[in-house]
């Protein structure tokens, strides 16, 4: 064929091309030099792939991003300038086979490229640190030689070692097991932790001393042929402490990191000899692995450049946790993941307190919400001596707010109020109080994200004990590290003098005379098997139904609405709270009638 004839063949084909292109990015392409080129006939949907494509561009020019858009048969190059273009142009259009089983690439330039996220050129992880030439070429000589010889004269009966699908491992210290992703501490292997490593972690400490970290005692050893890697993986949450170490020996590789939160995508190159520390975001909210291939496109004086992958032998660091996870990072959190499964196939257990809560405390709240309203006014004096003393700019969350008596205090903080109850909502709301609606067993806040929180009066409302804990657990969860909570609970026995104000101002010390709606299958002294209390008198049971009585619309009928609670035992409440591992109790009290603890985040 003669050069005139591979013209207008390429002239036709780039016509047909361009018009498609144009119509899906919206980016004018045509024969005229620019700084940017798109391959018209060759893309991810035909198998190109962007290594394969930079080792044939390099040839005449430099690039500095490739572009493989999903699902199309086109690419773009962005080259470093005009004349990298042109030279590019010319050396492939009509001439390079990279195409689909060999096809000739057909070329045009374009005024731009589309929006792509850059791998390369985005800030790493947050918490992600690499550390370069972290080791020294006589220290990488003596880890290799000793995890050679572990190789070649293991005894496989240790189970310490082995091959994956994708590359050989070793582990020392205890074997980290791909069945259950996960290590089984009762079980520690003979092989410890090599006297290699013990060097590592004072010069890691002097080098970074605002790392806070715990010397590893589990080492997985990955061994890498030319054109293995790994699938993407989270570290699992529950089994290891943050931060998570990996040392790179024999060769460098490009490790990926994706975050599920929204897709973004980051390339990190990892030298030979350097350490990578995945601390906090990086290590609970992103996936990292290896693309399984022989070559890797690194960037390198403002262009790009293919490594070809060599044995590489990486040793991952770990530390063993033995308490759950409380990340923020749900969707890669084996703590969360297991929580949410048990509650659904507790479900049926958590149905019947569920119904009750919602019967004889939420519906109640709702009918009651005006009248309850008008008879809270006053702040309890300690608990505004505990909102007053949050310094300037804080943040405090009044769980259970009710109407909101207590988010006038401390002008000098933001305070936010949520609550279940529509009603008393609605009485804050009026009141221009900064509110939300949720159960407080599953608060709606980002965590570690408040300074403060209160809830007075609230969790003795919830049936069991569990849910109890739950909701300590959620306010934990909100704290800042260093941040406080205080909670007040109806106490059972109540010292003389001091009791609450609902027995205080017992007087004729009447028999209850039912007649709300939904108790109507109730007699005078129980319903649905739970007591219910004679109005102003002593708690003789720890779980009750307590009455509240309401005139209706006319001032004369009295009507009753019975109430959940669950009145608590003398350090009950404190006893619930030791319960939560990442809290300290650090005063409790009784005030009012109320048994009271204020808790720290650790």
């Amino acid at each position: 064929m003669t050069s005139k004839s591979i013209e207008r063949k390429a002239g036709r084909k780039q016509k047909r091309c361009q018009h498609i292109i144009t119509s899906e990015t919206g980016i004018e392409c045509n024969d005229a030099p620019k700084q940017y080129l798109v391959v018209c006939n060759a893309g991810l949907s035909t198998g190109l792939k962007n290594d394969v494509l930079l080792k044939e561009a390099a040839i005449f020019g430099t690039v500095l991003q490739i572009i493989l858009l999903p699902g199309k048969s086109y690419s773009f190059m962005k080259c470093k300038t005009i004349d990298d273009a042109i030279s590019i142009y010319n050396g492939m259009n009509a001439r390079s086979t990279l195409g689909q089983n060999g096809s000739v690439l057909y070329l045009l330039y374009c005024e731009d490229v589309p929006d792509s996220v850059n791998p390369w050129n985005h800030q790493v992880p947050p918490g992600l640190i690499l550390i370069d030439n972290f080791i020294t070429e006589l220290e990488e000589e003596s880890l290799l030689n000793r995890v050679s010889d572990d190789f070649t004269g293991h005894d496989s009966s240790l189970g310490n070692s082995g091959s994956m699908k994708h590359r050989q491992v070793y582990h020392y210290g205890y074997e980290f097991k791909y069945d259950t992703n996960n290590v089984d501490a009762t079980q520690p292997l003979a092989m410890q932790i090599p006297d290699e490593c013990n060097r590592l972690w004072p010069r890691l400490r002097s080098s970074m001393p605002n790392l806070s970290f715990q010397v590893p005692d589990q080492i997985t050893v990955n061994k890498y042929e030319p054109g293995q890697g790994i699938p993407p993986h989270c570290d699992t949450h529950s089994a290891f402490c943050d931060p998570i170490f990996s040392l790179s020996l024999a060769s460098g590789t490009v490790m990926e990191f994706r975050r599920p939160s929204d897709g973004r995508h980051i390339s990190v190159w990892l030298p030979r000899r350097s350490l990578l520390v995945m601390s906090k975001e990086s290590r609970y909210g992103w996936t990292h692995g290896i693309t399984p291939r022989k070559t890797d496109v690194v960037p390198v004086n403002e262009g790009l450049t293919i490594v070809e992958r060599k044995l590489r032998v990486s040793f991952t660091f770990r530390r063993l946790s033995f308490d759950k996870c409380r990340c923020e990072f749900t969707s890669l959190c084996d703590t969360y993941q297991k929580s949410q499964q048990e509650t659904s196939e507790n479900i049926e257990k958590l149905v019947l307190p569920a119904e009750l809560e919602l019967r004889n405390v939420h519906k109640v709240y709702d009918q009651i919400a005006d009248h309850f309203s008008e008879t809270r006014h006053s702040p309890w004096p300690k608990v505004k001596e505990f909102i007053e003393s949050f310094p300037a700019g804080s943040i405090v969350v009044d769980v259970g707010c009710g109407n909101g008596k207590y988010l006038p205090l401390n002008d000098s903080i933001v305070k936010i109020g949520c609550d279940r109850s529509h009603g008393l909502l609605n009485v804050c709301n009026q009141r221009g109080f900064n509110i939300f609606q949720c159960d407080c067993l599953h608060l709606p806040i980002k965590s570690n994200s408040v300074d403060g929180c209160i809830s007075i009066a609230v969790i003795h409302h919830l049936v069991t004990e569990e849910r109890r804990q739950q909701a300590i657990s959620e306010m934990s969860r909100i704290l800042v590290t260093g941040g406080r909570c205080l909670i007040y609970v109806w106490a059972k026995n109540q010292a003389k003098g001091t009791k609450s104000s609902y027995l205080r101002q017992n007087k004729k010390n009447n028999k209850v005379d039912v007649v709300a709606d939904d108790a109507s299958s109730c007699n005078a002294k129980f319903c649905d098997g739970l007591p219910i209390h004679t109005n102003r008198t002593q708690f003789s049971h720890s779980d009750m139904l307590v009455p509240w009585k309401r005139k209706d619309e006319t001032g004369d009928e009295q009507k009753t609405f019975l109430r959940y609670y669950h009145v608590f035992e003398e350090a009950e409440l404190q006893r619930v709270c030791e319960r939560v591992s990442d809290i300290a109790v650090i005063e409790t009290y009784y005030d009012q009638g109320n048994w009271c603890v204020i808790f720290e985040k650790k």
